[in-house]
């Protein structure tokens, strides 16, 4: 091969934080794990899939059955985005395993659309940013409560959730068409890098931006969240439970609960994304790191996508209390107890719920 030739061609495989491909100088190399292995892990990854779309789509209902959509948009968004992400997972693995043959037009935007993992990679960018919203809108209702009533109207939160979709859109299709090629009917997503520095600078953005600073912004807000909370509680346990207090101290029950939910996620965010960040980002240091470590950080970047709706029905309150609804044993030992006792554990609930709220 010439010089010019091995320009060109700076081509090697490699996976990103958000499932794509990632570049280093050199030919075209193959990953070292067997085909047999891949193909155990892509079925995985599709059950994984299979599970994390079907959850968040439950959630999704729940959401909206309990009547909270409106009051947690930027949540609501969250569950649309990983349920994009999960959806696109599907029919992209699911094609992986079909092994296609990509010839012309019709093959080179198979690639780039869906054998790429664009279009998964939207929804989980998007998760991604939009998990940054939803950290500052607690951060400002809850440290800034006076100022967010009167600033963070709804076409605030409405911009900020069509943000999150745009921007991981224009991004991830920016990138996918620019380093994205078919060669013998394989396809060579997010693969073709000008040089090296290229594709090292853009390592070092993905990792800053998608990983360093949302940790920086988890800390910050969740930390001057957690001050407020307990000085509010304090001053709450200078008056009596009874009267105006009593209404206060809800308000700030139900946001505690929320930031609750809200700084899980984000741990498990920072847990499960941060060996698949590393590896990528000593990828682009040295492409002969064993392809053995790809599988493990990758199906712990998918893993997130699938446990995140979880999280929200055991967390959030009304969401699980709809999710308790549909459980059809639940309710016939509720009908059980209602008529043995004569009354409905529904009431029993309402009654625990205060005192079971401040430990969610």
């Amino acid at each position: 091969m010439t010089e010019e030739s091995s320009t060109d061609s700076h081509l090697s495989v490699a996976m990103t934080t958000t499932g794509m491909r990632d570049i280093t100088s050199g030919n075209i190399t193959e990953p070292s794990w067997s085909h047999g292995s891949e193909n155990y892990f892509q079925c995985a990854v599709v059950v994984v899939g299979i599970v994390g779309t079907a959850a968040n789509a439950l959630i999704l209902y729940a959401l909206v059955a309990s009547k909270q959509h409106k009051k947690h948009f930027l949540i609501v968004n969250q569950n649309a985005l990983d349920l994009f992400g999960s959806f696109f997972l599907i029919i992209t693995y699911s094609l992986k395993l079909c092994n296609i043959y990509l010839t012309g037009l019709m093959g080179y935007w198979l690639c780039t659309l869906l054998l790429s993992e664009s279009l998964w990679s939207c929804g989980i960018s998007g998760s991604v940013i939009n998990l940054a919203f939803v950290t500052v809108e607690r951060y400002l209702k809850v440290v800034h409560s006076v100022w967010s009533k009167k600033k963070l109207r709804e076409w605030v939160i409405y911009s900020a959730a069509a943000f999150a979709w745009i921007s991981s859109i224009i991004w991830n299709a920016a990138l996918v068409f620019e380093t994205t090629t078919v060669i013998d009917g394989v396809c060579y997503a997010y693969m073709i890098w000008k040089d090296k520095t290229a594709s090292l600078i853009h390592a070092i953005w993905h990792f800053m931006v998608f990983y360093v600073i949302m940790l920086l912004i988890f800390i910050f807000c969740y930390w001057r969240i957690i001050v407020v909370i307990r000085r509010q509680a304090s001053i709450m346990a200078g008056y009596n439970s009874t009267g105006p207090s009593t209404a206060l101290a809800q308000s700030n029950q139900m946001q505690s609960n929320v930031t609750k939910t809200m700084i899980f996620v984000s741990a498990l965010y920072a847990i499960l994304w941060l060996p698949s960040n590393v590896y990528v980002f000593l990828l682009s240091l040295s492409p002969t790191i064993p392809g053995s470590g790809y599988y493990a950080s990758v199906f712990l970047s998918f893993l997130y996508v699938c446990l995140n709706p979880f999280v929200y029905a055991i967390k959030f309150d009304p969401v699980r209390k709809i999710i308790l609804r549909m459980i059809p044993f639940k309710k016939t030992s509720d009908q059980a107890t209602e008529n043995v006792t004569g009354h409905g554990t529904g009431t029993i609930l309402r009654n625990v719920a205060p005192a079971v709220q401040g430990h969610i």
